[in-house]
């Protein structure tokens, strides 16, 4: 499902382990800066945030130190 047809979706962000092979990985500092600050706003407060807001579409991950899934609530 496409950015576009998630922008008013509900999304979090769920710590993961791992990630396989096929799954789309975006590390921190490749995020646009609004994208970043609400990356860590995010994790920080464990808010759901919106696709609008982060950019990226539900299944990819955001890998700084630990990997975390972008998932639909």
């Amino acid at each position: 499902m496409a950015t576009s047809e998630l922008r008013g979706s509900s999304l979090k962000l769920t710590r993961i382990e791992s990630v396989s092979a096929d799954e789309t990985v975006h590390h921190v500092d490749q995020l646009e800066s609004e994208a970043l600050d609400t990356f860590y706003e995010a994790v920080g407060g464990n808010r759901p945030i919106t696709a609008a807001e982060i950019g990226l579409d539900a299944g990819d991950v955001i890998v700084g130190p630990e990997y975390y899934r972008v998932d639909l609530v």
